[in-house]
């Protein structure tokens, strides 16, 4: 089946499009008919075809009586629409980025994760997600409870109907985040994830870290995507250039990583 043309922008404002339009309880046919517009028109904006002004889109919102914040967030995807990439800047502990990232996590078919700091998230045990939480200085202690709990969830993602590959940096291994015992709990979980067809972990040996954290997301019918976090925003990329740069990326990690079998054996090594 040919990849149709959509991106991480067009597809958050598509949805959470979809969503506004949902709760006035109004079929597209009917709103198009009290907006005056062709039923075609707001179906073409729905699936991020474009063919509305400003001045319509705001009218529209109106008429389905969103509030002030949800405005401004719809408002600025309507936008930036027509940009490649989409920065997403946010102040609280659970952004609005991790809603999107998840979307995309849920309907990838292969997600590829390189972490050279902690565990990939996905992988991780409470105690573990609850003990990077309390040592950062970015998670304020009234929100960590949360910040665990939306970590631990996504765990749920991995699943046997997609494939997963997560790239390690040896350094992680022996760094004693919650202290020795949480630690070495953490590396026999990732033991017991290994068991896992669909699963494969490279460790990447000291030294030979490329570039900062990323995770790129494939799917089956649109084109890859490109996440990367900071400390107060989130980087998706869908371009063919910057995907071009991901992808060789793990290319020269696949060239340098242990082979999945030396990254069990030294994992193993770690825990006896």
């Amino acid at each position: 089946m040919p990849k149709r043309v959509s991106t991480v922008l067009g597809r958050e404002f598509g949805d959470s499009l979809r969503a506004t339009i949902a709760r006035t309880g109004l079929k597209e046919a009917e709103l198009a008919r009290r907006l005056g517009w062709e039923h075609a028109k707001l179906s073409d904006l729905v699936n991020g075809k474009g063919g509305t002004s400003l001045e319509e889109f705001t009218f529209l919102l109106g008429v389905c009586g969103v509030k002030p914040e949800e405005f401004q967030y719809l408002k600025g995807l309507f936008l930036e629409s027509r940009e490649k990439g989409w920065l997403q800047l946010y102040e609280s502990v659970l952004p609005p980025h991790v809603r999107t990232l998840i979307q995309h996590e849920r309907i990838a078919k292969e997600i590829v994760v390189w972490s050279s700091l902690f565990v990939p998230g996905m992988l991780q045990i409470e105690p573990y997600a609850r003990a990077a939480a309390e040592d950062s200085p970015f998670v304020k202690k009234e929100d960590i409870a949360e910040w665990v709990a939306a970590r631990i969830e996504r765990r749920g993602i991995v699943a046997g109907h997609k494939k997963f590959v997560f790239y390690v940096y040896e350094p992680v291994l022996y760094s004693p985040v919650g202290g020795t015992d949480v630690l070495t709990e953490q590396l026999h979980e990732l033991l017991r994830m290994l068991v896992r067809p669909y699963i494969s972990l490279r460790i990447l040996p000291a030294g030979r870290a490329l570039t900062g954290d990323f995770t790129l997301l494939k799917f089956e019918k649109y084109e890859p995507v490109a996440y990367e976090c900071g400390l107060n925003s989130a980087l998706f990329l869908d371009d063919k250039a910057s995907i071009g740069l991901y992808q060789e990326a793990l290319k020269m990690m696949d060239r340098v990583a242990l082979s999945k079998e030396d990254s069990r054996g030294l994992i193993t090594s770690i825990v006896s």
